[in-house]
């Protein structure tokens, strides 16, 4: 499936109703620099609240980091629509149970799908308790991230919570380029990890 057609689709259906108030639309974000194209793109179409919940991140120090970067971005912005912030806990017990037997997993793995569900699935929540609309993630604009998965998981928990999940694959159309290019204009921290102790590890051990 091609799903920046999908959103194509579901975009022209807003355009062409002319309905009255924008639909609302939680983003659950992993960071500021992906959040960059996402935001200025789907501003002109949805009400957003960002929501970051990524209980993964690991060290709490860089969870901070993150959090700031992507509350700064929001403030330098100008968009067409609200866009607002939301903090999820940040409850790392609840990821670390979650992966556990999985601490060997490659990269892009089983492990990384939990994970996937585990924060998709927290935005699914909020979503159906705050009537919005539609639910989505940034992370499918990231090269190194399961576009097909993330969707399947989104559409599966769509269902499950009773809130319609936002088909995507950010990174078509130039999307992750042009990430990079608002994270340079903006001055965005852009993390060399994914965020987990593992990714870091990896990261570590190239450096050395």
């Amino acid at each position: 499936m091609n799903y920046q057609i999908e959103l194509d689709k579901i975009i022209g259906r807003i355009e062409s109703e002319a309905i009255l108030r924008t639909p609302k639309l939680l983003i659950h974000s992993c960071c500021a620099p992906c959040s960059s194209y996402v935001l200025e793109y789907l501003s002109n179409y949805f009400a957003i609240t960002v929501y970051y919940y990524n209980p993964n991140i690991y060290p709490e120090e860089e969870y901070l980091r993150r959090v700031k970067e992507q509350e700064q971005l929001i403030e330098s912005m100008e968009f067409k629509n609200p866009v607002m912030f939301m903090k999820g806990d940040y409850d790392t017990n609840k990821y670390y149970e979650l992966i556990k037997g999985h601490e060997g997993d490659k990269e892009g793995n089983e492990r990384c799908f939990l994970c996937y569900r585990l924060r998709l699935e927290e935005a699914a929540r909020v979503a159906k308790e705050g009537g919005y609309e539609f639910f989505t993630t940034t992370l499918t604009i990231s090269p190194h991230k399961d576009a097909v998965k993330l969707n399947e998981i989104g559409e599966e928990l769509a269902t499950s919570y009773g809130v319609l999940f936002l088909p995507s694959d950010f990174k078509k159309r130039n999307g992750y380029k042009r990430s990079i290019e608002l994270s340079d204009k903006y001055g965005l921290y852009r993390q060399d990890y994914c965020g987990c102790v593992f990714s870091k590890r990896i990261r570590d051990n190239i450096r050395s």
